[in-house]
């Protein structure tokens, strides 16, 4: 069977869909009729970018991406970074070696006076609030507050081809036994009505990277359900994963698994479609 390939024609085709008003479940559900296979359709549609919300439309062309030809050491501005495993859809990369110990150990010390009750948004009103869902502590970082988090930044821009403006603060969160984060998507849902002045801050989140500050005694992997992939936390790895489109079928469903002995420190990076401010 031959390769289906994305053309142009294809991509114009899914513009004036969605120029139409058709969403992008509708446009997904129709390539499949035409014979498309799912894995290709979504490729398509996550280029180009198309997602509507309510009467607005949001057009991109491109989202993060890890670009290494099959290479399994690639230069991150300032440093190696090892790609130890790659995973098209949903698509995720895990990264050995991308923090030092010792940039794992200072992140921890500027976030420790900072720590509060983790909070999630309200995805009706906007606004964040102390839930179940997620029971760790955290803090954020300004992005580029200090040298580290530049450093980090810089280093996760050149990783994934993504600006550094177009990225919020960092975010650390410290995992005590018995904490977890309950599955989860890191995009803001369409349709909900806090969702449109979230979005005025930068457009949609379209990528994260975690990373991992320690490596737990035992628990605490970052899962996605939808994929039936479970990565580990270890100490100075990270696991990116992007998501070109607000929808299910992207398979970026996750969360942190149980911390069940030690304790877990995570610091997360989200990127959206535009400047972050």
């Amino acid at each position: 069977m031959s390769e289906q390939l994305i053309t142009p024609e294809l991509r114009q085709w899914i513009l004036q869909q969605a120029q139409a008003g058709h969403t992008a479940d509708s446009v997904l559900e129709a390539m499949k009729a035409s014979g498309w296979e799912e894995h290709v359709a979504l490729d398509a549609l996550e280029e180009v970018m198309v997602a509507h919300v309510g009467e607005t439309q949001v057009v991109a062309q491109k989202v993060p991406e890890v670009l290494n030809d099959g290479v399994s050491r690639v230069w991150a501005h300032d440093k190696y970074v090892n790609v130890l495993v790659q995973i098209r859809h949903p698509r995720v990369v895990v990264f050995g070696d991308f923090l030092s110990l010792d940039e794992c150990e200072q992140l921890k010390a500027l976030a420790q006076p900072r720590m509060t009750r983790s909070q999630t948004v309200v995805h009706a009103t906007g606004d964040s609030e102390v839930n179940d869902v997620r029971t760790s502590q955290g803090m954020f970082f300004g992005r580029g507050e200090n040298e580290l988090c530049q450093r980090i930044e810089a280093r996760i821009a050149a990783l994934v081809h993504w600006p550094v403006e177009n990225g919020e603060g960092i975010q650390v969160l410290r995992y005590a036994p018995g904490a977890q984060y309950k599955p989860h998507f890191d995009y803001f849902d369409p349709n909900q009505p806090g969702t449109a002045p979230i979005l005025k801050r930068g457009g949609q989140r379209v990528g994260t990277v975690v990373m991992y500050l320690n490596t737990p005694d035992s628990g605490g992997a970052t899962t996605f359900p939808d994929a039936g992939v479970d990565v580990h936390a270890l100490a100075g790895q990270a696991v990116f994963f992007a998501y070109g489109l607000p929808h299910p079928s992207t398979k970026t469903l996750h969360g942190g698994a149980p911390v069940r002995e030690g304790e877990k420190w995570v610091a997360t990076k989200w990127m959206r479609e535009r400047a972050f401010e």
